[in-house]
């Protein structure tokens, strides 16, 4: 038996914030899924910041605050994924984006979001992951001449060692 559709597990409120933020989102070819229980829509990288900004500024999902950006190393491509809230109307949204493992860069969403700016300048110590118009890509996490980026599963620790 094969195991079930994780939209078809979403609750009824759930499964209308994901099938508005498809409607909301159809000019950027969303697929739709779901993360546990949060509904997800996946977009073209080109097209986060585009809708992103749709997100927010729309009055059903009012998706005014970013909660979280992570970025997840599949080895052969990285995914970014946008934990987006609305406080007004106590819901979710996860918005994801796939950017290639060779060359990973998409634009920012610092623009839309302020509280991007310190996550993008974690995924970029991290990962390598470039941000397109971010204004200040810094080192975070890291010092300036640290050499690689220690979250990707291909950076070598050296017999790293706790204590």
């Amino acid at each position: 038996m094969p195991p079930p559709d994780p939209i078809e597990l979403l609750a009824p409120a759930r499964r209308e914030i994901l099938d508005r933020a498809v409607a909301l989102l159809a000019d950027y070819s969303p697929v739709p899924g779901a993360l546990g229980d949060l509904p997800q829509v996946t977009v073209p990288a080109a097209d986060i910041v585009s809708a992103c900004v749709a997100c927010r500024d729309d009055d059903a999902l009012d998706c005014r605050m970013l909660l979280c950006l992570a970025c997840v190393d599949y080895e052969e491509r990285f995914e970014l994924v946008y934990f987006l809230q609305s406080l007004a109307r106590e819901q979710s949204l996860v918005v994801k984006t796939e950017v290639p493992y060779d060359s990973p860069a998409l634009p920012s969403v610092s623009v839309v979001w302020p509280a991007a700016d310190w996550y993008e300048r974690e995924a970029h110590d991290l990962f390598g992951v470039a941000f397109e118009d971010h204004p200040d890509l810094s080192p975070l996490l890291l010092y300036p001449e640290f050499d690689g980026y220690p979250g990707r599963r291909s950076y070598d620790f050296y017999e790293y060692r706790e204590f």
